[in-house]
């Protein structure tokens, strides 16, 4: 197989928090856990870059907090 391997972004909305609250109580009943790396929205494009490298260990979650997203 050659070097052009597909890759995937995804996105997803968060749920409600009790939602959230939900999930985080069956995570711990089942001992359940992630591991993700957080980048913030000015980190993007070097994670795309990373992804496309395959220099990527976990799963990307984005911070969008204090970003300006309407702009």
């Amino acid at each position: 197989m050659g070097s052009n391997r597909r890759k995937t972004i995804t996105g997803s909305y968060v749920g409600s928090v009790k939602e959230i609250e939900e999930m985080l109580e069956f995570c711990k009943e089942k001992d359940l856990s992630s591991t993700i790396e957080v980048v913030k929205m000015d980190y993007v494009n070097k994670a795309i870059e990373r992804v496309e490298k395959n220099d990527v260990r976990y799963k990307f979650v984005v911070n969008v907090s204090r970003s300006k997203l309407d702009q």
